[in-house]
């Protein structure tokens, strides 16, 4: 499982960082490009803060917890024994690892770099994203389903009198 973890968290975080990098160097920042009308827009910004900007000015903040998370994943990463667990932190650790990197490594300065966000669709929600967001959003559906579904991180099943009762 620690393969498959860490193979799905090397796809998220290199596909991120060249997205963004292809970005910076051929989106003009503040200048949507249209690429199916309305429905996808690539639109560069830099974000100082979290999810639509909040808390902009607490950028360090959210460094410190990616790299609380980072570490909490690769410590706990031992018990997954069930192949979608090891995608849902494999999706968590390579978007935390995309973003950290941002914040670590770009301007203003380390530790309170902005995060290249270049995804809009507008149809949908009004927010600008990229592909590590992509990534922690996705993990984050697939942890709700498999709670859900009673599969637990080593590969068991809850049995469905338990999970009944624990709902009622």
């Amino acid at each position: 499982m620690l393969v498959l973890l860490g193979v799905a968290a090397l796809v998220i975080y290199v596909a991120d960082q060249v997205t963004k990098m292809l970005v910076v160097a051929g989106l003009v920042e503040g200048q949507p490009v249209y690429v199916l009308g309305d429905f996808l827009v690539f639109d560069f910004v830099r974000n100082p803060g979290a999810a639509f900007s909040l808390a902009s000015g607490s950028t360090w903040i959210f460094s410190i917890l990616a790299t609380v998370v980072t570490a909490a994943i690769i410590i706990f990463a031992r018990k997954i024994k069930s192949l979608a667990w090891a995608v849902v932190f494999g999706l968590l650790l390579g978007g935390t690892l995309g973003n950290l990197t941002d914040r670590l490594f770009r301007e203003p300065s380390f530790g309170e770099g902005h995060v290249v966000d270049f995804i809009s669709m507008p149809w949908m929600l009004p927010a600008i994203f990229n592909v590590a967001d992509i990534a922690i959003v996705s993990s984050m559906i697939l942890f709700v389903l498999l709670t859900i579904f009673g599969i637990n991180i080593d590969g068991t099943r809850n049995r469905k009198e338990k999970i009944t009762e624990e709902v009622l």
